[in-house]
């Protein structure tokens, strides 16, 4: 479980959180750029999606858009008061106060778990892995957007490939270098894993 002052660091981030270009995806170059990497990996709509780690839930509400079922988990009351804020009466994206390392959701119940800059912070993130594998639906597609940031946080691409490897699923990776995903230039590692089932 996340520690009290973990939750207060998230908390005291979310006023401004959407702020970057990837997160809030406020310009319509990124959040096209976006909308499309995702569409070219998952199943078709409507099927069920697990956002772990969702923040202000501007992932569940762009998948939202393209009619697919979508259960967004953080543990920051604050980022998730911003996301119910932009749900508004929407059927169709869950909001769920929990921890992405032990989510609150049914196993086997999804189409597809997405994480955005999550598994590196993880506590042990092969456990964390195991555990999301384990709210796939057989044939569910795991989709992991990671990266080794300029001040060494984060995980490189082959560590992340490692440990999806290591559950015995496949790993496919592509480089998000194009500053169309981030609104500016990068000299970091970023990436996606697509981890469909074997």
């Amino acid at each position: 479980m996340p520690t009290d002052a973990e939750i207060r660091t998230w908390d005291a981030e979310a006023d401004a959180f959407d702020e970057p270009a990837d997160h809030g995806l406020l310009d319509p170059a990124v959040r096209q750029a976006w909308r499309q990497l995702l569409l070219d990996r998952l199943p078709q709509a409507p099927a069920a999606v697990a956002d772990l780690g969702c923040g202000t839930g501007t992932l569940s509400l762009l998948l939202a858009d393209e009619g697919y079922q979508v259960d967004g988990v953080d543990f920051s009351p604050r980022m998730l008061e911003r996301a119910e804020a932009k749900l508004g009466d929407r059927p169709d994206v869950r909001f769920v106060l929990g921890d992405a390392y032990q989510p609150p959701l049914a196993a086997g119940a999804y189409d597809v778990v997405l994480c955005r800059h999550v598994l590196w912070a993880m506590p042990d993130p092969s456990i964390a892995l195991t555990r999301w594998v384990g709210l796939l639906k057989p044939g569910g597609i795991m989709l992991l957007v990671e990266g080794r940031w300029s001040n060494d946080a984060g995980l490189s691409s082959d560590q992340s490939v490692s440990l999806v490897g290591a559950t015995g699923r496949t790993a496919d990776l592509t480089r998000l270098a194009d500053p169309v995903y981030w609104g500016r230039s990068i000299q970091d590692d970023r990436y996606i894993i697509t981890s469909p089932a074997r």
